[in-house]
C-alpha cells in the first residue's frame, strides 16, 4: 500500500516537479533484484506492467507532457499526498482516475494537451523507469534493482538525448 501511495503522490507531484517526482516505487524498483521491472504493488496486472515498459517516449508525447506541466505551474496546480486511496488501486486506470479526480483542472489539463489519463501516467512512468535505468548504471545500490534487460532501451536513449530538457524542468520546478 505504501509504494502506491507513494507512486500516487507522485503522479500527482509531476504536474509539479515536471518529470522527477514518479517514484521508484512505481516506476521500476523492485521489492527483490530479480524482480520485474515497473511493478509498483502487487495489484497491478502483468498487462499493467508491461503497458508501462513497453510504452515509447517520442517527441510528440514528450513536448505535451511538458506543455502540461508548464500549464500545471502556471495554474499553481499542487497535489495532495492523500489524494488517492491505495486499497482502491488495482490497475494503471483505478491510479489515473484517482489522480485526476484529485484536482478538478487536472483532467481538462491533460485532456487539452491530448492525453487520456492513462496516457498520463505512462508517459511519466516511461521517462522515470528510463531515468533510473540510466542512474543505476552508475549506482551500485540502485542498480540491485533494476533489471537492465527488461529496459526499454528506446526510452533510455530518448531521455538521454533530453537530458538537459528535463533537467532545465526540473530547475524550474524547484524555483
Amino acid at each position: 500500500m505504501t509504494s502506491i501511495r507513494k507512486a500516487s503522490s507522485a503522479a500527482l507531484l509531476v504536474l509539479m516537479t515536471s518529470l522527477a517526482a514518479v517514484p521508484a516505487a512505481f516506476a521500476q524498483a523492485q521489492p527483490a533484484p530479480q524482480a520485474a521491472p515497473a511493478q509498483p504493488a502487487h495489484t497491478l496486472p502483468e498487462a499493467d506492467r508491461q503497458a508501462i515498459i513497453q510504452y515509447n517516449l517520442t517527441d510528440d508525447n514528450f513536448n505535451r507532457l511538458v506543455a502540461a506541466t508548464k500549464e500545471a505551474r502556471a495554474q499553481n496546480i499542487k497535489p495532495s499526498e492523500s489524494a488517492v486511496d491505495p486499497s482502491k488501486v488495482h490497475s494503471l486506470d483505478d491510479l489515473a482516475n484517482q489522480v485526476t479526480a484529485s484536482d478538478p483542472r487536472i483532467g481538462p489539463l491533460i485532456k487539452k494537451n491530448g492525453f487520456t489519463p492513462r496516457e498520463f501516467l505512462l508517459v511519466n512512468l516511461a521517462i522515470s523507469n528510463a531515468a533510473m535505468a540510466i542512474q543505476a548504471r552508475s549506482d551500485p545500490e540502485q542498480a540491485k534493482y533494476i533489471d537492465q534487460s527488461k529496459v526499454n532501451a528506446a526510452n533510455v536513449a530518448f531521455v538521454e538525448s533530453h537530458r538537459q530538457q528535463i533537467a532545465d524542468l526540473m530547475k524550474q520546478a524547484q524555483q
